[in-house]
């Protein structure tokens, strides 16, 4: 049976302050988690009964243990959860100060395991089949992850699935950044959903506008354009340039790094419930709110009936006009 979403790229091992509001060095406890972007999107998709599955290496090492075992318990196949000896598994510290400052420190180096994923390695059957195929803008930026991904990418049919292209821009692991829109553009081509937010939108296209920002997504091939607009909300734009603009939904933020993750399994689930564009962005973008509230990203992924929940009490919650 074809798995419903298949990611691939980044994973690691957050290990994140349980005390917030003061930096590393004053730390004095801290929780271990599950963590990289597309695997948080897989967990999240699991998280509403969705079968999903991860493309990515860890290091020979018992962080590497414990990520087979933190899918697993997800409910994450980890069947494609390779061993590469280049590195150790990743480790990523953050600092939290609510509400909009996350700094992240990221142990890659010399060069992350999830980097070294080979296009002969990949099942390129379970890629086709595959309802959607979740890529990252992390995994062009290096060798051999780039052409794995743009193989993966090139082998996708493209009817009765989605290949979604996570714009995912982090500077620090590009080691030459000028020329990083070219294998964004590669990338488009291929691709039927990108998201990204503003930033990631400008180094994939030039715009950074929101609207201009969707346009040129769609002229590069995309037949969806997801721009995240941060305290704007989000935009989406589709091929016949049908525009739909969500708010956002209004949480005590404790930690932001995750929301991101959450929005994209939401983004998946509703995909492939054939859920409208309306749905699917105001459901994604509550997802990524109540993940905002909370400490972790994957333990923190909610179910479809927590989300419901908040979109209701948002809609108790929103002014009514007087008739």
């Amino acid at each position: 049976m074809p798995f419903e979403v298949l990611t691939m790229g980044r994973v690691g091992v957050d290990v994140y302050p349980l005390q917030t509001g003061v930096g590393l060095a004053e730390v004095t406890s801290f929780g271990k988690y599950l963590g990289g972007s597309p695997t948080n999107v897989a967990v999240a998709a699991a998280r509403y009964g969705r079968r999903a599955a991860v493309v990515t290496k860890t290091g020979r090492d018992p962080f590497g243990d414990f990520v087979r075992t933190a899918l697993d318990g997800y409910g994450v196949d980890p069947r494609y959860v390779g061993t590469s000896d280049i590195a150790p598994t990743p480790v990523t510290f953050c600092e939290i100060f609510p509400p909009d400052d996350f700094p992240l420190y990221f142990y890659r180096q010399p060069k992350a395991p999830d980097l070294d994923i080979r296009p002969e390695e990949l099942d390129l059957d379970a890629v086709r089949d595959a309802r959607i195929l979740w890529v990252t803008g992390t995994g062009l930026s290096e060798e051999p992850s780039r052409s794995a991904t743009l193989a993966a990418l090139a082998h996708r049919r493209k009817s009765g699935t989605a290949t979604v292209f996570d714009l995912d821009w982090r500077p620090m692991f590009w080691p030459d950044a000028t020329r990083a829109r070219a294998h964004y553009e590669e990338a488009l081509r291929h691709t039927t959903v990108a998201v990204g937010n503003l930033a990631e939108c400008e180094v994939a296209t030039g715009e950074r506008e929101p609207r201009a920002a969707a346009k040129a997504l769609l002229a590069a091939g995309v037949e969806l354009a997801v721009v995240k607009m941060g305290p704007r909300g989000v935009l989406a734009v589709d091929r016949d340039g049908t525009a739909v603009e969500v708010p956002p939904v209004r949480v005590d933020v404790v930690n932001g790094l995750g929301a991101g993750d959450a929005f994209g399994g939401a983004l998946c689930h509703g995909l492939l419930a054939g859920w409208d564009t309306r749905r699917t962005m105001s459901f994604a973008n509550a997802a990524g709110a109540l993940v905002a509230g909370r400490l972790a990203c994957s333990d923190a992924m909610p179910t479809e009936a927590e989300v419901a929940a908040l979109l209701r009490s948002a809609a108790d919650d929103a002014p009514r006009e007087e008739v």
